[in-house]
C-alpha cells in the first residue's frame, strides 16, 4: 500500500512538473524583461513579418508586465496541471496550441502590432480538456470537460473581437488548435488506457 502511494506520488509530481516549469520560466522572462526596460517584448508574434515568426515559439513566455502575467498565471497553472494529469499529451497539445495558434495570429493579426502572452494557451488547453472529455469517451475526462465548461465558460467573450489590448486572435486561434487536438488526440486515446 505504501509502495503504491509513494508510486502514484511521483506520478503526481511528474505529470506537474511541465506547467510548473514553464509558468517559472513565464515569471523568471518577465523579471528579465523588466530588468532591460521592456525590450523582450519586442519578440512577440509580428504578424505578417517574417522576423515575427519567432514570435510564436516566445509570445507565450512574454508578458505585457507582472499584471498580465498575474492574469494568466494561475489559470494556466490549472488547465496546465488538468492537461498533464488527464492524458499524456501535455508537451503535445503545448506546442501544437502555441504553433498552430500563433500561426493564425501571424497569419491575421493585425499589421504593426505585437502579440504577447500565455493567454492563447490558456484558451487552447481550456477548449482541448471539454473536446478531449467529449471524443476520449473516458469518466474522469468527461467530469473535467463539464467543469472545465462551467467555471471558464465566460472565456468565450475574449474569442471576439472589441477589447483594446486584448490578442482575441490569440485567443480564437488558441482555441481553435485545442478543439483540433482534443478531436485527434481523445479518439486516438479512445481505445486506450486511461493514464488516471
Amino acid at each position: 500500500m505504501i509502495t503504491a502511494s509513494r508510486e502514484l506520488r511521483r506520478e503526481t509530481v511528474l505529470r506537474s512538473l511541465p506547467a510548473v516549469v514553464l509558468v517559472v520560466l513565464m515569471w523568471v522572462s518577465e523579471v528579465v524583461d523588466i530588468g532591460l526596460g521592456g525590450s523582450l517584448d519586442q519578440y512577440g508574434i509580428r504578424p505578417r513579418d517574417p522576423e515575427g515568426l519567432l514570435g510564436i515559439l516566445t509570445a507565450p513566455f512574454l508578458h505585457e508586465g507582472f499584471p498580465h502575467l498575474v492574469a494568466n498565471t494561475a489559470t494556466f497553472l490549472v488547465l496546465g496541471l488538468l492537461v498533464g494529469w488527464l492524458t499524456d499529451h501535455f508537451w503535445k497539445v503545448t506546442a501544437g496550441v502555441a504553433v498552430i495558434g500563433g500561426l493564425g495570429v501571424w497569419l491575421i493579426g493585425a499589421p504593426g502590432t505585437v502579440h504577447l502572452g500565455a493567454s492563447g494557451l490558456l484558451y487552447g488547453y481550456a477548449a482541448f480538456l471539454v473536446v478531449y472529455g467529449i471524443a476520449s469517451r473516458r469518466l474522469t475526462a468527461v467530469i473535467v470537460a463539464v467543469v472545465v465548461f462551467l467555471v471558464y465558460a465566460s472565456l468565450v467573450s475574449g474569442l471576439l473581437p472589441g477589447q483594446a489590448g486584448i490578442s482575441w486572435e490569440g485567443h480564437l486561434f488558441g482555441a481553435l488548435a485545442g478543439v483540433v487536438l482534443g478531436l485527434l488526440l481523445g479518439r486516438r486515446d479512445r481505445s486506450r488506457p486511461s493514464p488516471v
